[in-house]
This record gives C-alpha cells, sequence and structure tokens, in this order.
C-alpha cells in the first residue's frame, strides 16, 4: 500500500526509535528514583523537555508530559473550570469554534454540564476565525479562549498571532490545539502571546501515546489537574513518566526543527503536483481550506458527484481518509467540511490526503494514477 495518511499519524521515524531503545532495554529507571537508574532516566526528561520546548520557543519548565494532545487539551479545558468552580465559585464562559477537533467539542461539552457557558464561533469558508470574532464574543466572565492552530481536516492555518494578541488585551488564557501545526509550521509562543498548546509525538513521526502541554505559567496557577497522584509533572499530571515515549518525542522535536524548512518546500511542490495533475483530469475537483496558508502536507479535496464507494472499490492499495481519524467510523459527512459549506454529499465525496516525511515522488505518481483511473471509471 501507500500510504497518505500523515494527518492521521506518522510512521515511527528510524532515529527515533534508535534513540527511544536504550529507554526500553537497559535504562528503564523510574526518573522520580533517588539513585543512578532514576537520575540517568531523569536526565534524558529533562533533555526531551528542552527538545520540545525549542521547536516553540518556549522553556524546558514550560513543558508538562502527557498522554498525547487529547488529554493537553482536556487538562486545560476542564482544568481552567476545575479552577474557577473550586477557588473563584465565579462564573465562567468559554470561547471556540465550531471546527475544532472532536476532543475539544466534547471538553467543552463537559464543561456545559458543570454549569460553564460556552461560545462556539462559526467559521469562513476555509474554515477559519477572526481575531474580530474573538474579541466580539468576550464577555467580563471569559476564562479562556481556545482555537485550533491547523484544522486537522482542511489543513487551514488561523491567524493565531492576532487571536493572541486579542486575548493578552483583555487578560483572558488562550489555548490552542497544535497537534497538526507542531513540526511542521514555525511556533513562537511568545511572540505570538499562546499561555497553552497541546501536542501530540505520533503526528511528528515520534511514538503513540505521549504528547506534551505547553503553559506559559505554571499551570497550577490557572488549573485544577484531573489526574491526582504522587506529585509528578509539577503536581499537575500524576503519573510515572512514560520515559522512553518521553524520548522519543523529544528526538521526534528536535528533528522536525531541523528539518522543518525543508521539509515544508518539499511536501508544498508535491502537494501543488498532486492537485496539477488532478484538475487536468476533473477541473471541478475543489481544495477545501485555505489555498495558501495551510498545512504544506494536507490536501482536503472534493469530488462533486462522484461516487463515494468508488473510494474503497478504486483505491484500497491507497491509504487516506474522508474526515478526520476520530471520526471516520461515523460514516456520515464530517462536521468540519459542513461548518465551511459543503452539504452531505460533497463531504462524504471528499479524500483528505496527507503527504509526509517519507512520501517520495515515485508513490505519489502511483497515487495519481489510482486516482485519475477512479475517476475515470
Amino acid at each position: 500500500m501507500i500510504y497518505l495518511d500523515n494527518n492521521a499519524t506518522t510512521p515511527l521515524d528510524p532515529r527515533v526509535l534508535e534513540a527511544m531503545q536504550p529507554y526500553l532495554n537497559e535504562r528503564f529507571g523510574n526518573p522520580s528514583s533517588n539513585h543512578e537508574y532514576g537520575w540517568k532516566a531523569n536526565s534524558a526528561v529533562v533533555r526531551a523537555r528542552r527538545q520540545v520546548g525549542q521547536l516553540i520557543k518556549a522553556k524546558a519548565n514550560q513543558i508538562t508530559f502527557t498522554s498525547g494532545a487529547t488529554e493537553s487539551n482536556h487538562l486545560v479545558i476542564q482544568g481552567v473550570l476545575l479552577k474557577q468552580l473550586l477557588d473563584t465559585k465565579e462564573k465562567i464562559h468559554l470561547i471556540s469554534t465550531e471546527v475544532e477537533h472532536k476532543c475539544v467539542l466534547e471538553a467543552l461539552k463537559r464543561c456545559e454540564e458543570f454549569g460553564a457557558e460556552i461560545t462556539i464561533l462559526p467559521v469562513d469558508e476555509f474554515g477559519c476565525v477572526t481575531a474580530d470574532q474573538i474579541e466580539a464574543a468576550l464577555r467580563p466572565e471569559t476564562k479562556l479562549v481556545s482555537v485550533i492552530f491547523a484544522n486537522n481536516e482542511v489543513g487551514s492555518i488561523n491567524p493565531i498571532s492576532e487571536i493572541g494578541e486579542v486575548c493578552k488585551k483583555h487578560k483572558i488564557l488562550f489555548h490552542t490545539d497544535a497537534a497538526q501545526a507542531f513540526g511542521k509550521v514555525e511556533i513562537d509562543v511568545e511572540v505570538m502571546n499562546i499561555d497553552f498548546l497541546s501536542i501530540s509525538a505520533h503526528k511528528i513521526y515520534g511514538p503513540k501515546g505521549v504528547g506534551a502541554l505547553f503553559s506559559r505559567v505554571k499551570p497550577k496557577e490557572n488549573l485544577k489537574p484531573l489526574i491526582a497522584g504522587g506529585g509528578q509533572e509539577a503536581g499537575v499530571r500524576a503519573g510515572t513518566l512514560n520515559v522512553p515515549g518521553i524520548i522519543g518525542l523529544g528526538e521526534a522535536s528536535e528533528l522536525a526543527g531541523q528539518e522543518l524548512a525543508s521539509e515544508a518546500i518539499r511536501l508544498r511542490k508535491l502537494s501543488d503536483e498532486l492537485l496539477s495533475s488532478l484538475k487536468s483530469v476533473c477541473p471541478e475537483i475543489k481544495l477545501n481550506g485555505d489555498p495558501l496558508n495551510r498545512l504544506p502536507g494536507n490536501l482536503s479535496l472534493s469530488f462533486p458527484g462522484l461516487n463515494p464507494d468508488l473510494f474503497d472499490t478504486e483505491l484500497d492499495e491507497l491509504a487516506f481518509s474522508t474526515s478526520s481519524a476520530c471520526g471516520a467510523s461515523e460514516m456520515k459527512g464530517s462536521y468540519v467540511l459542513a461548518a465551511i459549506g459543503l452539504n452531505e454529499a460533497t463531504s462524504l465525496s471528499t479524500l483528505r490526503l496527507g503527504l509526509g516525511r517519507f512520501t517520495t515522488e515515485q508513490e505519489l505518481n502511483k497515487a495519481i494514477e489510482w486516482i485519475v483511473n477512479m475517476l475515470r471509471a
């Protein structure tokens, strides 16, 4: 098969596996232990913290390790709510958008069950919101704004710096789910005025089951932990650290930083070639999302009038998505595509293709051939 589903997950880079290997074998210590095994593990974790932080221009002590972006998102959104409910007992209002990852929308629903008021903002035809929309939605009781950095389905990048500036001006906490953007586009948490940022290792050729949360200040100043216990991760995320996974995330972050600029150029070139080749056969193909301000390897393509059953029968050797991987089992039109104006029939006739580090020109040409054959079937 040819793998073009790198937005769902990426293969583990062999260099990352090599860095992890010792911590799966002889360096098995618990980083909380007060002996040589523990010290070596802790030293490696500290280095990984620094590697992750460097990719977003953050300090090592601003990085909290989690099981992935889903946990990080919940830790921020529910954690801020719990802080308000338990410490200040004030009313709380949260702002987000209708095209967030499902885990963010579910976290917001949970907050609503606890009495929070939620504003879900509509998006434009590209799946983005504006800073003006955010500012207009603010209330005196607004405590948090959560806006996805780059959309996981259509690849559009939100105006994060402008939104961060609005939140800073009004002293509102600003969180962004950067699972898709981390390691693919430049991120500077200071310049962008980001208070919280969520990431996952498996989106940047690292292992599954590990991620991180950037917090501008000590997390416990703004949120309550969801997992209490032994006091790991500055008391905000208890549990024995996944040392091999954390080492993998650190190494993947360093590699992503080294290759970010050149890889972005390569993936944009391949993406342009793919789209151009398909449009030459089927001019009515629609590229969803912003045509310019988008992730370099993401292509969401709608084929109006195409029977979506052809995806399974004609593209059985191509790995792709028809929506977010987290919603792929629901067999209905994507809520993200609906939010940008696509009807359900067009939504169901949409492919999400994710090009990645190990996508070759030869593979891409083969994939183009298969899709063209499908269009002519």
